[in-house]
């Protein structure tokens, strides 16, 4: 069991919430006792918090459990039906909704065709899915914590685009959260897509209770990204934009990348070059399944592809751990589950590690949630998540 520090201090009662609902989430059904003794809260502490989210649905206690001697135990789990969340995601052709409960498990997904998705025609769009999918599933509305949405790019506060999701015209400055925000009157939460796979992948997934990992997200329409929580903390960088690993040089003097530099990762690993060795040159003009359909038969375009993608991945895997000494790194994005598999193979023998005489008990390279249903199951974590976390900032007091 992983044990979580909380806090006794009154202003930090948000926080020491989180803690006692992380602590349950990741370790499975637990007495008060046991809560208090993994977070070193007080039992009174433990107790009026216990009794909060119980009231808000979070929490629910199962069957008191005898034991031989002293009084019986009442473990307490969390509850997937105390609260629900909504995911989005947008793509070049449609735009796609899940409503999900506080355990991942989708209760209601809409998909709607959206012509050229500049925000004028995809902002209504994305507004009646949130609205449909409210009556799609019979929930208590005051238990919907908000809506999540993953978009590629990079998000200042309220979730104002710094670079134009989808390679689409009419989206670089616009505030995606603030606006949809302003339209279904629930919180809205915009994330990019790696760091919120990463946040689903830490609730729901093979992440589940790790502490540090980094999520390597291969995104179908190209391009990788990062997600990277680091001693049970996000780690988003001083500007939020830690995690653009794409844009590391695996290849000096290497192929040129969209970005001015030559040799990036993304020259190398995505999928808009697997297109390229496979002879794909309209696949902007084809739909995911198309797509999907022609990767799925391979040839000797797509071995191509992975021939050349594996040193560069190997290269990158061997720095991460270098850099930040995660537990695991996880291959995960949008990208089918047979062809992550294909590459994650390929990639053995990893570099030696820094210490190879340590003994592992997780590998060190996993594959997550891949498929269609990442980007926007990690879209829907994000109200979860924020909701839920532990706030380590609120122990920190700001300087100056």
């Amino acid at each position: 069991m992983k044990a979580i520090s909380g806090t006794n201090l009154e202003q930090a009662k948000s926080h020491n919430r989180r803690v006692v609902i992380e602590a349950v989430r990741t370790n499975g059904p637990l007495s008060r006792a046991a809560i208090a003794r993994m977070t070193a809260l007080t039992a009174q502490t433990v107790s009026n918090i216990v009794e909060e989210l119980e009231r808000s649905h979070l929490l629910v206690a199962a069957k008191a459990q005898k034991l031989a001697r002293g009084q019986p135990i009442i473990p307490y789990s969390i509850n997937p039906r105390g609260a629900y969340s909504i995911g989005l995601e947008l793509g070049r052709q449609r735009a796609s909704g899940v409503l999900t409960d506080l355990s991942g498990v989708v209760c209601a997904r809409i998909e709607r065709h959206v012509e050229h998705p500049d925000p004028q025609r995809a902002m209504p769009v994305l507004q009646s899915i949130v609205e449909d999918l409210q009556q799609a599933f019979a929930f208590d509305r005051n238990r919907l914590l908000g809506v999540g949405m993953a978009l590629p790019g990079r998000y200042a506060d309220g979730g104002t685009t710094s670079l134009s999701p989808l390679n689409l015209p009419g989206w670089q400055g616009f505030p995606v959260g603030q606006e949809l925000e302003q339209r279904v009157k629930v919180p809205v939460l915009v994330e990019n897509d790696a760091t919120a796979a990463a946040i689903g992948e830490r609730l729901h997934g093979v992440a589940r209770g790790f502490a540090s990992f980094v999520y390597l997200f291969l995104a179908g329409g190209g391009g990788i990204g990062a997600g990277m929580f680091l001693d049970g903390h996000l780690y988003k960088g001083s500007r939020n934009n830690a995690g653009e690993i794409g844009h590391i040089i695996v290849e000096p003097h290497g192929k040129l990348c969209s970005c001015g530099k030559r040799g990036c990762l993304d020259r190398y690993i995505s999928l808009t070059v697997a297109y390229e060795f496979m002879g794909i040159a309209n696949a902007e003009e084809l739909s995911p399944d198309d797509l999907d359909a022609l990767v799925a038969k391979g040839g000797e375009g797509l071995d191509a592809w992975l021939d050349q993608a594996v040193q560069p991945l190997r290269q990158t895997v061997d720095f991460l751990e270098l850099a930040f000494d995660p537990q695991t790194i996880v291959l995960g994005g949008s990208i089918s589950t047979p062809l992550m598999q294909r590459l994650a193979e390929r990639l053995e023998p990893l570099h030696i590690p820094i210490d190879p005489s340590q003994k592992r008990t997780i590998p060190r390279v996993m594959i997550g949630m891949t498929g269609k249903d990442t980007a926007i199951l990690g879209a829907a974590a994000l109200p979860i998540f924020s909701e839920t976390n532990p706030r380590f900032d609120v122990l920190q007091k700001p300087l100056g």
